[in-house]
C-alpha cells in the first residue's frame, strides 16, 4: 500500500461559543435539516455545513488523525465562553472498519454546532477554514461491486453465502483457531427520489431514543454499544454482546429476557467481548474496572447483554487515541482479536466501510463520544444506493439459521426507517 500526503498546511480557524436557547432542539421538523448529527435521548450535537475536512486511509488512519487534529486544535482561536465537553472546536468523525478498506475515514469541521449536555444548549461557529490535511492511501485491491436491485438484497454476503460463512466459521473455532468471529452481511436498496437522510435519521432519533443516532458523511444509523466516551482523563465503555429477540407479550419478553441472561452461548461471547476490552485497556496503561454481572439492555427490536467499563487515562490521552487502540473490540470482530480480524478477511469477502467502526465527535481538548457504528447504513449519492449492514457474533455453540435470523433483526432499524419514508 502506497501513501501519499496532500497539502499539509494547517492555518488557523476562528471559533465562537455561545449559549443558545433554552427550547433549542437537536433533530427538529422546523429549519435547516443538519449535515451532522450524534445524539442520544435529545443530547449531543448537530452540525450544518462544512468548514474543513480531512480523510485518512489504511493501518495508520488513527494517529494521521490523531496528528491533525492536535495541530488543527493548537492553532484554532478559540473564544469559548461556555467553557464544557463539546464547546469550542469540534469535529465529527466517522473510521472505516479495516485497514483495506477503501472507505475513507474522515473527520469533518461543521460551520456552525449546536449542542445539548446536562446544562443546557450552546451554539459554535467556526469560519476562516482552509483547505486542511488529507491523507489518502491506494491499495490494488477493488471494494465489492454492489447490485442495485428493486428492493432490499445481499450484494455481497448473500444469505446462503452468510449460512455458509457461519458453518466455516464454527470449524475454525473447534479447530481451536480462535474463540468467537463476527460475520457480517450487507443489503442494498437503490436510494428512492422521497428518501432523504435527514428524514431517515429523525425517524431512528424517534424509534431509538435510547441509543446515539448518527449521520456523517453518509453514513447514518442508531448504535446502542458506546466505544468510548472521554471526559477529563475518565472513560467509560459499554461492551455489548449476546442478544435475543424481543416477545410478542410481556410475558414472552421477560421469558426472552431470563433466557438471555442464562444463556452459556450468549455468556460465554459476551464474557470474551469484556475480557477483551480490559486487556487492551491494560495494554495501554488505562486503569479500567468493570461491572461483575451483565445487564439486559431492552432495545425495540432486540434485547443483548450489557456490562459498563470505567477507568483512568494517562495524561494528554485524547479520544482519537483511545479509540484507536480499542478498534476493534471483540464485539464486532471476535477473540482472539487478531485472530478474528485474520478469519474475517479471509472469509467474508466484504468491505465493511464503515460498518462497525468509531463514529462519533472529538473536541479540541480531545474530549469525546464514540459509538461503534452499528444498525447502520452507508448512503452513496452517487450511485444512489443505501447500504445496510449487520453482523452476528459466532461461538462453538452457534446455529447458522439462528445467526441469520439476528442479522434480521438487526437490519430492522434501518429497513423500517427506509419504509417509513416510501409510505
Amino acid at each position: 500500500m502506497v501513501e501519499r500526503q496532500i497539502n499539509a498546511n494547517i492555518l488557523p480557524i476562528l471559533t465562537v461559543t455561545t449559549r443558545a436557547s433554552d427550547h433549542t432542539e437537536l433533530v427538529s421538523p422546523h429549519g435547516t435539516p443538519p449535515h451532522l448529527i450524534f445524539q442520544r435521548l435529545g443530547r449531543g450535537f448537530v452540525g450544518f455545513g462544512e468548514v474543513v475536512r480531512a480523510e485518512f486511509s489504511g493501518p495508520r488512519r488513527f494517529v494521521e488523525a490523531q496528528s491533525w487534529w492536535k495541530k488543527l486544535a493548537d492553532k484554532a482561536i478559540v473564544t469559548d465562553s461556555i467553557g464544557r465537553p463539546g464547546s469550542g472546536l469540534v469535529a465529527f468523525g466517522a473510521f472505516a472498519f479495516s485497514d483495506r478498506s477503501t472507505q475513507k475515514s474522515v473527520l469533518i469541521v461543521p460551520e456552525r454546532i449546536v449542542g445539548i449536555d446536562e446544562c443546557g444548549a450552546f451554539e459554535t461557529r467556526i469560519e476562516n477554514g482552509q483547505e486542511v490535511t488529507q491523507l489518502a492511501s491506494y491499495s490494488a485491491a477493488d471494494s465489492p461491486t454492489p447490485k442495485t436491485p428493486n428492493g432490499w438484497a445481499g450484494s455481497s454476503v448473500t444469505e446462503q453465502r452468510f449460512l455458509s460463512l457461519v458453518k466455516e466459521g464454527k470449524k475454525m473455532i473447534e479447530s481451536g483457531h480462535l474463540h468467537k468471529v463476527v460475520l457480517a452481511r450487507d443489503l442494498v436498496h437503490k436510494l428512492p427520489p422521497n428518501v432523504s437522510p435527514d428524514g431517515l435519521v429523525g425517524k431512528l432519533a424517534e424509534s431509538y431514543p435510547d441509543t446515539f443516532v448518527f449521520s456523517v458523511d453518509g453514513l447514518i444509523g442508531a448504535s446502542p454499544e458506546t466505544l468510548a466516551s472521554v471526559r477529563n482523563q475518565n472513560i467509560t465503555l459499554r461492551a455489548l454482546a449476546g442478544s435475543a429477540k424481543r416477545g410478542v407479550d410481556d410475558g414472552d419478553d421477560q421469558q426472552q429476557a431470563r433466557a438471555l441472561a442464562t444463556s452459556r452461548k450468549d455468556l460465554d461471547e459476551h464474557r470474551f467481548a469484556v475480557q477483551n476490552v480490559l486487556q487492551t485497556l491494560e495494554t495501554h496503561d488505562i486503569t479500567a474496572v468493570a461491572d461483575e454481572v451483565p445487564f439486559q439492555l431492552k432495545l425495540p427490536n432486540l434485547w443483548h447483554l450489557a456490562t459498563d467499563i470505567r477507568g483512568v487515562l494517562p495524561s494528554s490521552t485524547g479520544s482519537i487515541q483511545v479509540i484507536g487502540s480499542l478498534h476493534p473490540t471483540a464485539a464486532v470482530a471476535g477473540s482472539p482479536t487478531s485472530a478474528a480480524r485474520k478469519v474475517i478477511d479471509s472469509l467474508e469477502g466484504l468491505d465493511r466501510g464503515r460498518y462497525a467502526g468509531p463514529v462519533g465527535w472529538v473536541d479540541g481538548n480531545g474530549d469525546g463520544d464514540w459509538a461503534i457504528a452499528l444498525r447502520c447504513a452507508q448512503i452513496d449519492t452517487q450511485a444512489h444506493t443505501i447500504t445496510a449492514y449487520a453482523g452476528a457474533g459466532v461461538v462453538a455453540e452457534s446455529d447458522a439459521m439462528e445467526e441469520l435470523l439476528e442479522t434480521e433483526l438487526k437490519f430492522r432499524p434501518i429497513i423500517e426507517a427506509v419504509n417509513e419514508q416510501l409510505r
